[in-house]
C-alpha cells in the first residue's frame, strides 16, 4: 500500500512562493531549510525547492527548472515496492545517501517519465518531523 505524501516544486523565490500558498489556502508552514519550505494542508505537503546547484537538483533538469519536480509516496515495504514499480513499466532514477535515520528516498520515473520517490513511514517521520497520516 502506498499514500501520497508530497508533491515538490521548483520555484525561483521560497518566500513568495510559500506566502503564495500560505495566504491563498491557508497552508501552514512545517519545517524550511536553505533549499526548501514545507508546507501542509494537513493531509499532503507541499515542498517547495530552489536548488542552488544543479547537484542538489539530482538529475538532468538542474537547478533552472521551475515546475513540478516530482511527487513522493511512503509506502510499507520498500523492497517489494520497488519490484511493483518496475514490474509495472517504471525504471530507477537514484537513491537519495542514507541519512542518520536510516535509508532515505529512492526516485524512480513513471513509465511517462515522471520522477516520484518511495520512503518508509518511518523516514517520513524522522526526516520531516511530522507524523505522516494514515
Amino acid at each position: 500500500m502506498a499514500k501520497l505524501r508530497h508533491i515538490a516544486v521548483t520555484v525561483p523565490d521560497l518566500e513568495a512562493a510559500a506566502r503564495f500558498y500560505e495566504n491563498t489556502f491557508g497552508m501552514a508552514r512545517q519545517m524550511q531549510s536553505d533549499i526548501a519550505i514545507l508546507l501542509s494542508d494537513g493531509t499532503v505537503s507541499l515542498a517547495i525547492l530552489k536548488f542552488r546547484t544543479d547537484e542538489q537538483a539530482g538529475d538532468e533538469r538542474g537547478k533552472d527548472f521551475h515546475g513540478l519536480h516530482h511527487m513522493g509516496f511512503v509506502v510499507d515495504d520498500i523492497d517489494a515496492m520497488s519490484r511493483q514499480i518496475e514490474a509495472n513499466g517504471g525504471r530507477y532514477h537514484m537513491r537519495l545517501p542514507d541519512s542518520a535515520e536510516g535509508a532515505t528516498e529512492i526516485k524512480f520515473y513513471d513509465p511517462n517519465g515522471v520522477v516520484f520517490d518511495i520512503v518508509t513511514a518511518d523516514y517520513a517521520t524522522n526526516a520531516w518531523g511530522a507524523k505522516v497520516s494514515d
